[in-house]
């Protein structure tokens, strides 16, 4: 899990703290599978992915992520390229955040998190 040790609760997880925009499609001891799914213009709740991560990309909108106390965090309408849809990408565990659209389109996620 990269340098971070993790120390955050279990209810922050997002299958907990945002089912809104998270659903699981397959669980066992060695990966879960999301579907995050963000509409344009939404916001999620302050939520943690604990587990680095393969991300496929369904659907592509630029967003900004915002820690706990709403500092942000990234802002992709300064990534030098976006990811197109039917790419993949890796993410390493995400500290408490959110995430909001603030593109046109939906932003869709495929996530293979690896459990350690």
């Amino acid at each position: 899990m990269n340098d971070i040790i993790w120390t955050w609760d279990d209810s922050l997880d997002a299958l907990v703290a945002a089912p809104e925009h998270h659903k699981l499609l397959f669980e066992n001891n060695f990966v879960g599978v999301l579907d995050t799914l963000i509409l344009p213009g939404e916001i999620t709740k302050v939520h943690t992915h604990r587990f680095p991560a393969s991300l496929y990309i369904l659907s592509w909108s630029d967003f900004i992520r915002y820690d706990a106390t709403g500092n942000i965090m990234v802002d992709s309408r300064n990534f030098p390229n976006k990811p197109l849809p039917n790419t993949a990408l890796w993410s390493e565990p995400l500290i408490p955040h959110s995430l909001k659209n603030i593109g046109e389109n939906n932003l869709q996620v495929i996530s293979v998190e690896i459990k350690q």
